[in-house]
């Protein structure tokens, strides 16, 4: 609509530009020819002879010679017997004068109004002003509006077809928007395989299509993501409160041979499972959210050798940290990085764990070596997924959750770093690198319950009392006492191959 009224806007005013234009130049031609038609006849006009007659002409066919009271001395054929032209009379000291006269009936003539000049009039009619008319009707396309109606007309018609191909090329443009359009929607949260078609080339449309199939398979990679995650978290919780189920079932119907505090031992482990597991789904949660937090700056090398010494006993942890290594980020959630690949560690080595903290480029790296068995290359992305769990860390700790390094990844990744698993002469390599920064000289603001949901809740796990292990009834699966709580936060943190 709005092409179509610029185009409206721009045809008529080249209409009206062309309309001035040829009636200006017609009305020139025939007053140019008519000013030298009635001088060529006055220039035959001579003292004391019979006044000759207009020569004829095809152009200029009215001419007439009219004195000063409007009497018509002498007239060419065409205008003979007609009443003067024009009662238009050039003043003294203007000789000639174009003008345009219209009768009633609409008819218009265009014609020059010559004066003659006071040494001619004196010498033929003894000084008395005469005037020469000389012209020729209008042709009918200048006259009534015509070429005003046709201009319109024209308009009216370019305008129309400059609007009509503009909505067949608005329309043509459009039609991949309408195929987009509709394969989206057709496309459904059950089924997010379809995908729109890509006009070829490098149009705004392709683009477009584009960048909605790349939407579109992210889109449908975390909706399998999240179908994974819920099935594998129902089967996880639901482990645990299967065999709760059948420990207090089986008290129930045979309360002389179990021993209710046996029961309750049990209960108990199996609930710290479960809330260590809907703990870390809610770390998990939060991290996978985006949530704020604050972050401050940390000596990195530092708070790697107040970790380590804090967790002193069992398998023996050397360090070697440099100092004023410092990056930005929350200290509760490094913290928790730093257990959790430590206790992965300490589970799976055989007689050390190596921790070195140093610079590299711009990046601060922290490396956890064990000499134990290590992880196959072809299991090193897996033991990041949620819930994964090879079958050497099964052997080791039944009790675990699986989410310690999917939560350790997620942590590095919120402070815009990476961890994964190097290569190792022996055993395995974590790697955690987070960027540089300049130490932060301001004081450390105050960290809100919100950025440390695990350390404020119960002592730090470490401190925590390890419950000796009972037996596990063949019977009754999961039914062991629970985790240790010391390993409530680094449960299945370190899948092994065997």
């Amino acid at each position: 609509m709005a092409v179509t009224g610029l185009a409206l806007l721009l045809l008529t005013a080249i209409g009206v530009s062309i309309d001035a234009l040829i009636i200006d130049r017609a009305q020139a031609a025939v007053y140019r020819h008519s000013e030298q038609v009635a001088a060529n006849w006055l220039a035959t006009v001579q003292p004391g002879l019979r006044i000759p007659g207009p020569p004829d002409d095809p152009l200029v066919d009215l001419v007439q010679l009219v004195d000063s009271h409007g009497r018509v001395v002498a007239a060419s054929a065409a205008a003979r017997g007609k009443p003067p032209l024009s009662e238009t009379k050039p003043p003294p000291g203007e000789a000639i004068r174009d003008v345009t006269e219209c009768d009633p009936r609409g008819e218009c003539v265009m014609l020059t109004a010559l004066r003659i000049s006071p040494l001619v009039s004196r010498d033929l009619w003894h000084g008395e002003p005469h005037f020469i008319y000389a012209g020729a009707a209008q042709r009918p396309i200048l006259s009534m509006y015509r070429l005003e109606l046709l201009t319109a007309a024209g308009v009216l018609l370019g305008a129309g077809i400059a609007g009509w191909l503009n909505w067949r090329a608005a329309k043509r443009s459009l039609r991949p928007v309408a195929a987009i359009r509709e394969a989206m929607a057709e496309i459904t949260v059950s089924d997010l395989s379809l995908r729109v078609p890509q006009p070829p080339g490098r149009s705004e449309y392709a683009m477009l299509a584009c960048t909605a199939n790349r939407t579109l398979a992210r889109l449908e990679e975390a909706v399998k993501q999240q179908r994974r995650f819920a099935s594998t978290a129902s089967h996880e919780l639901r482990t645990p409160l299967t065999a709760l189920r059948a420990r207090l079932e089986e008290a129930a119907l045979y309360p002389d041979d179990v021993d209710p505090h046996e029961v309750i031992q049990d209960g108990l482990s199996i609930t710290d499972r479960l809330e260590a597991i809907v703990d870390d789904l809610l770390v998990l949660a939060r991290l996978r959210a985006g949530a704020s937090t604050t972050h401050t700056s940390i000596d990195l090398g530092a708070l790697v050798s107040e970790e380590t010494a804090a967790r002193s006993g069992g398998v023996p942890v050397h360090v070697r940290a440099a100092r004023d290594v410092h990056v930005r980020g929350n200290r509760i959630q490094l913290i928790r990085v730093l257990d959790n690949l430590l206790a992965n560690a300490r589970r799976h080595t055989a007689t050390r764990v190596e921790v070195t903290v140093e610079r590299a480029g711009a990046h601060a790296v922290v490396t956890v070596s064990d000499d134990g068995d290590g992880i196959a290359p072809a299991d090193r992305e897996r033991v990041f997924e949620r819930f994964v769990r090879l079958d050497a860390a099964r052997r080791r700790e039944p009790a675990g959750s699986g989410l310690g390094l999917p939560i350790s990844r997620d942590i590095a990744h919120a402070h815009s770093g990476t961890l994964r698993v190097e290569d190792s002469p022996q055993g395995a390599r974590f790697v955690l690198r987070l960027p540089l920064t300049l130490p932060d000289l301001t004081l450390d603001p105050v960290v809100s319950p919100a950025d440390r949901p695990e350390s404020t809740a119960e002592p730090r796990p470490a401190d925590r009392p390890e419950p000796p292990p009972g037996p596990r009834p063949a019977d009754r699966p999961e039914s062991t006492p629970g985790p240790r709580p010391a390993d409530r936060q680094d449960s299945g943190r370190g899948a092994r191959t065997p």
